[in-house]
């Protein structure tokens, strides 16, 4: 493995003031939003009978607060008592095969000029994934790698022009509709706004003992994604106000021996509170589907409470 691609464990300073899952979480985040009320109870059985699942979170280039999420995105984690996290920020690379799912919050840009890793680096993570690893795309880095056509196989849809490649859209009957090349709207979003989510996948391990539907605060209801859509698990959607149609929130897909969870969700600005981390539904949905990614099953229990 080139040096580029050696692990990393850089330690962040977080403060739990009760385990997730036995209590509740209280941490403030630069933007001013606490994370707290989680709902993920572990089963006894699976706390006794599986190690925990090693995650490291890939950061440092972003439009977005990298810092904040990945801030979010470790608290939420290691409070389930699932895994434990590592996190390495660019120009560190990590040595995928030493964990068992890859959570990338790294946006390079959406163009052909944006921020690529190694050649070495991305040969790398395709072989890992390929061969049974597990990779989670939060938020804005499905906006990464426009050049790189295996990441776009990994991600099915990203925030690429309709020129790219095929879309989707949900019905108001509940189907998955693909859109062709070259139709649709360009990707895009419109300001922070409280919008209802609708689960499609009711029986997926990541979705499956959610509500129906229920309103998520504060985020970017993002549109337009394109990509090549081959293979995608839909599990949830919500109607963009501007597409007027229900766009894909959170799915799935297999990569080889290897899964792929994207999510939507997880918005962070600088200067900017940020309620949406606080959602239960959504620390769930990332729980989940980062367990789901890195095992294929999900011992994650939903605590209402």
């Amino acid at each position: 493995m080139i040096a580029r691609l050696r692990a990393c464990a850089e330690n962040h300073s977080l403060t739990v003031v009760a385990p997730i899952g036995a209590a509740r979480v209280s941490k403030r985040f630069g933007g001013g939003c606490r994370l707290a009320a989680f709902l993920l109870l572990m089963t006894a059985i699976s706390l006794a009978a599986d190690r925990k699942l090693s995650v490291v979170i890939v950061d440092g280039v972003n439009n977005h607060d990298w810092a904040a999420a990945t801030t979010a995105i470790r608290t939420i984690l290691e409070g389930t008592g699932r895994f434990t996290v590592d996190v390495c920020t660019w120009p560190k690379l990590p040595e995928f095969s030493r964990y068992d799912v890859v959570v990338n919050n790294f946006n390079g840009g959406h163009t052909a000029t944006g921020t690529r890793w190694p050649a070495e680096a991305e040969r790398a993570l395709e072989a890992y994934v390929n061969g049974g690893g597990g990779l989670v795309i939060y938020h804005a880095a499905n906006n990464a790698f426009l050049a790189w056509p295996e990441y776009n196989r990994m991600i099915g849809l990203g925030w690429r022009d309709p020129s790219f490649g095929p879309g989707l859209a949900i019905s108001p009957e509940g189907r998955v509709v693909r859109i062709p090349q070259g139709e649709g709207l360009p990707p895009g979003h419109g300001p922070r706004h409280d919008f209802e989510m609708f689960v499609l996948d009711k029986d997926h391990p990541i979705t499956r003992g959610l509500p129906d539907h229920w309103m998520h605060p504060s985020e970017q209801l993002t549109h337009g994604q394109h990509g090549p859509a081959e293979g995608l698990t839909v599990l949830t959607y919500a109607v963009s106000e501007v597409s007027h149609q229900g766009e894909p929130m959170d799915w799935v897909r297999d990569y080889g021996k290897g899964r792929v969870y994207t999510t939507m969700f997880g918005h962070t600005w600088k200067n900017e509170a940020s309620p949406n981390l606080d959602d239960m539904y959504f620390q769930a949905l990332l729980a989940r589907g980062v367990e789901w990614a890195a095992s294929g099953k999900v011992t994650l229990n939903l605590d209402r409470h």
